[in-house]
């Protein structure tokens, strides 16, 4: 009996990612990209292996990034491994030019690019014949079709994808689709998305396996449609998804899909301080140290892999928000973890006080209330706030009176000194 077919399916691998401005960070997709094929495509014998859209971040790429997918793809063809892909929505050629990167490495005969055609308004799929097609029938019997990037207009190009396939011949045993489109439900706030019965015409036109790419979340719907999420983390929201490639093998019991994650991906690690209003500043920035501190105690955090680090300030702070300086701290704290990529996500606000203001109140009064509360909010002063106002308001009258600087600089002094003598 032959063996059952094998594949593997990878999808947004965004090559060339450049969000944090690091080469490092850059690297890592390869790196990702580059293992995952390494464990699971050559180590592994597969058939095939399949690329669900988005292999590149951008549509133009560096010659660096273009050799990144050299090397992978020489790689599976010294391995006697075919590689087959669509273009996703971030490597598609815009309407109206005839090239790609994508379309390069299939001319350089490194790549399987199905892309089904138009004919009047039609889609048609015609058999990959060593250079274009939009379907390929693998010597391991299983039927590989492409498709285009659609956006908007996916659930019309569903309808006349599933027409083209009834006008193929038979497949000769399985059959697998990639897509690259989002499903509804997986992700929140995502918008585009399909909804299931969007997808149900190409179940029914006899698509085994759809593969998808994408959302770069990992999911499985209904025993037919895949996706395995990005190869690597592409943001700090996508830390908690799960994400890795899946290992296919295909039978007459039906598929089995296992989701690999153990390959080559940076760590992330998140962590959160909360402000509660009572804290000084200094004290701010030692809790936000400690945190750090007793992450890498606890071996959450290892310096030694240089992971991706996010801290959050949440809550609220007694004293002017501004005057934490993020960008000192933030080096401090990378230091400290040795990140890669350290981010600091200041997010606290400045603890608001509002008094009652009766409606009959003279303009001193309210100028009083507002710069008592504004005092009262910030910890340094909250004590000497009533005195302190009224300093204000004389300060206040002192600049109307176009008093010199030197004066009003006096005037504060001995407003801070006698408020601290009393206090």
């Amino acid at each position: 009996m032959d063996a059952m077919p094998r594949f593997l399916h990878l999808a947004d691998v965004h090559l060339g990612f450049d969000r944090y401005d690091s080469k490092e960070r850059t690297k890592d997709f390869y790196l990702a990209f580059e293992d995952a094929l390494q464990k699971y495509a050559i180590d592994t014998q597969v058939d095939f292996v399949i690329i669900a859209g988005d292999l590149f971040e951008h549509r133009v790429i560096q010659p660096n990034i273009l050799n990144q997918a050299k090397i992978c793809f020489q790689m599976l063809k010294a391995a006697g491994i075919p590689a087959i892909a669509i273009e996703g929505n971030h490597d598609n050629r815009p309407y109206g030019t005839v090239t790609s990167w994508l379309k390069y490495l299939a001319e350089d005969e490194l790549v399987i690019l199905l892309e089904p055609d138009r004919v009047d308004d039609r889609i048609v799929y015609e058999p990959w014949d060593g250079i274009a097609g939009g379907y390929y029938d693998l010597p391991c019997g299983v039927r590989v079709l492409g498709s285009r990037w659609y956006g908007a207009s996916a659930p019309r190009a569903i309808l006349q994808l599933s027409e083209a396939m009834q006008a193929l011949p038979p497949s000769p045993g399985h059959t697998v689709m990639l897509f690259h489109q989002g499903l509804e439900g997986q992700i929140a706030r995502y918008q585009g998305a399909l909804k299931y019965n969007d997808l149900l015409p190409l179940k029914e036109a006899g698509v085994d396996y759809l593969a998808l790419g994408h959302i770069h979340k990992s999911y499985i719907e209904q025993g037919w449609i895949f996706n395995p999420g990005s190869t690597e983390t592409n943001s700090v929201e996508e830390a908690k998804y799960d994400r890795g490639v899946f290992l296919v093998e295909l039978s007459e019991q039906g598929i089995d899909a296992q989701l690999k994650q153990d390959y080559q991906q940076r760590r992330w690690v998140r962590l959160k301080l909360k402000a509660r209003g009572q804290e000084s500043l200094e004290q701010i920035q030692e809790n936000a140290i400690e945190l750090v501190q007793s992450a890498i105690r606890s071996k959450e955090l290892n310096p030694d892999v240089r992971p991706m680090v996010e801290l959050r300030i949440e809550g609220q702070v007694g004293f002017d928000r501004l005057d934490l300086d993020v960008r000192k701290l933030q080096q401090e704290l990378q230091q400290l973890s040795n990140a890669l990529i350290f981010l600091l996500k200041y997010e606290a606000e400045s603890v608001e006080f509002a008094s009652p203001i009766p409606e009959d109140a003279s303009r001193t009064q309210i100028e009083q209330e507002i710069f008592t509360d504004l005092l009262t909010a910030h910890n340094h002063y909250k004590n000497r706030a009533p005195e302190l106002a009224k300093g204000l308001i004389g300060l206040k009258e002192m600049q109307l009176e176009e008093r010199s600087t030197s004066e009003l600089y006096q005037f504060v002094e001995e407003l801070l000194e006698t408020s601290s003598n009393s206090g």
